[in-house]
């Protein structure tokens, strides 16, 4: 059984007992939440697909460690102008893993 569930703006294909590294949700460590925005569930060749969710479908999952992405380098240049900009970008990211999928 799988679902495709819209989190931050995100959508993710989720079984139970994946992880996800999603955009930082601001929960404590441990801390279980939901995600009520069901997109679609195939429950063994069994397809629902919400419009636009699926009622009475969610997602709980626990709170892990907070991490940082990889560093994003973000360069402009004009050429002949003598214009260089160089930023620097580290995402931060909630690791989730999924207990359960209610369906």
């Amino acid at each position: 059984m799988y679902v495709i569930v819209n989190i931050q703006g995100q959508q993710f294909k989720v079984e139970k007992g994946q992880r996800l590294f999603v955009h930082k949700i601001e929960a404590e460590h441990g801390a279980t939440i939901e995600f009520e925005q069901v997109l679609l569930v195939d429950n063994e060749g069994a397809v629902t697909v919400g419009a636009p969710f699926v009622d009475g479908a969610k997602v709980v999952a626990e709170v892990g460690s907070f991490v940082k992405g990889d560093k994003v380098l973000v360069f402009h240049k004009k050429r002949r102008k003598g214009y260089r900009k160089l930023n620097g970008h580290r995402q931060q990211f909630t690791e989730v893993t999924v207990k359960d999928i209610i369906a």
